[in-house]
């Protein structure tokens, strides 16, 4: 049968291929332009390199193992797919890119999808790959040895237009790592036991959304990028930072949620307007379950900017962090309005002198420790909110300050800031602050 279906080139065959059959290499080179090769239940040997436009499937249970060396899958072919695989055994080069699957330049508009990829230096790698998919796949890295020194789950380098979509990624370094690239989509990926969930460096023009990053150490580590579109995006208990902005300019972020996991004691003293307190107002927001009992303190911060500007965020929440948003770095041009910053031990922590206003169009964020009045019943608070005084400055130069924030010298600058508005420092303002939390959406709310 095998035979016969090689007979006939000029018409696309099915090749079933039995576990050490042939070697894999030669079955692929023998059979033709547009064939599918379905691999039998059992161990194939690899590693295999496809240089024509076909398909390598699976049936349940099909294994193809590398020798240790390279990479398991080479795609050097436009129009590849290979799905429904589990693909182990790569070699552990970082320099040589060693992966389960290595889709290379010449791979333009494959499509990698449905694949267990377990144990290998990276996972999927799409270097050059223009219009590359990379789409359901569980990929598990390397759990043993320093993150550093493994790959990630996903690599793309310079191939335009790639998307990777609800794929489920856990251990090595970073789930997904974007480099020198434009008008990518990432969309639907969920990453655990990570350094970053996903990392962005010098790539323009793309589409972060739906992703859920869950206990990593930091959730989207966005850097040197410009216009890009973060929506929709979760960051639950992400130890270092759920959202960090490294020279990120010009980007949407919308209706995404950060959070943080505070202990009981933290959410009673930082959220006097949380629903289930003595004293809730109406419109109060419930603690979330990830703000159960017998949660530690994280992560350090919700937000992270540094010259980060013209950015736009709305409809975000930011909750349960140490700091809500750290901005600093001369970070400018950034509209921030529609947000809502709950329970944050510190809801904003702003390093310059410049005056910003947090508002726009006549509105502005929710922020759970605002003891506010709206007497007049439009939504927004009687009085501006300011985040930070002069004392949050002094404490953040010289933190050993902190011994005497119960002082009454302490309580007399305070007091004095609150009667002389002129003795405030610059800093950031939100001139209408809402009374109740904005459901997260990624629409600008009107």
């Amino acid at each position: 049968m095998f035979a016969a279906t090689l007979a006939a080139p000029a018409f696309a065959a099915r090749i079933e291929v039995a576990p050490a059959a042939a070697p894999l290499q030669a079955i692929v080179d023998t059979a033709a332009e547009g064939d599918v090769i379905v691999l039998r239940s059992g161990t194939h040997r690899g590693p295999v390199e496809i240089g024509k436009t076909l398909t390598l499937d699976g049936d349940p249970g099909a294994r193809i193992e590398g020798d240790g060396s390279g990479s398991v899958v080479v795609v050097a072919a436009k129009g590849v797919i290979v799905r429904d695989l589990e693909i182990a055994g790569s070699g552990r080069d970082l320099e040589a890119m060693d992966a389960g699957v290595f889709v290379t330049k010449a791979g333009q508009g494959s499509l990698i999808e449905n694949n267990d990829i377990i144990g290998n230096l990276y996972g999927i790698y799409l270097h050059g790959a223009r219009d590359a998919i990379a789409r359901g796949n569980r990929i598990v890295g390397l759990r043993e040895g320093r993150s550093n020194e493994a790959g990630n789950g996903i690599s793309v380098w310079n191939a335009p237009g790639a998307k990777v979509i609800d794929n489920d990624i856990r251990y090595g370094r970073d789930g997904i790592y974007v480099v020198t690239s434009r008008n990518n989509l990432f969309e639907d990926n969920r990453f655990r036991d990570l350094r970053f969930a996903v990392h962005y460096m010098y790539t323009n023009d793309s589409v972060i959304r739906g992703n859920r990053s869950l206990g990593n150490a930091v959730g989207f580590a966005i850097m040197y990028s410009d216009r890009l579109t973060i929506t929709g995006n979760r960051s639950d208990g992400d130890r270092d930072h759920g959202l960090l902005l490294n020279y990120a300019n010009g980007s949407q972020i919308a209706g995404n949620v950060v959070l943080g996991r505070l202990q009981p004691a933290e959410r009673w003293r930082n959220a006097g307007r949380l629903a289930g307190t003595a004293h809730a107002p109406v419109g109060a927001v419930e603690p979330v379950p990830s703000q159960a009992a017998g949660m530690r303190l994280g992560p350090e911060k919700c937000v992270f900017m540094y010259n980060a500007n013209r950015n736009r965020f709305r409809g975000n929440r930011f909750e349960g962090c140490q700091i809500g948003i750290h901005f600093t770095a001369g970070s400018e041009g950034n509209e921030i309005a529609g947000n809502a910053f709950i329970a944050n031990r510190n809801q904003v922590k702003y390093v310059g002198t410049r005056n910003l206003d947090w508002s726009s169009g006549g509105r502005g964020n929710f922020w759970s420790d605002n003891p506010a009045f709206d007497l007049d019943g439009d939504g927004l608070a009687d009085n501006p909110y300011r985040p930070n005084d002069l004392v949050d400055k002094v404490l953040w130069t010289a933190p050993s300050a902190k011994i005497l924030l119960t002082s009454p010298a302490t309580q007399v600058i305070r007091w004095a800031q609150s009667q002389f508005p002129a003795v405030l420092p610059g800093g950031v303002v939100d001139s209408f602050p809402l009374m109740t939390a904005p459901v997260a959406t990624l629409e600008a709310p009107e």
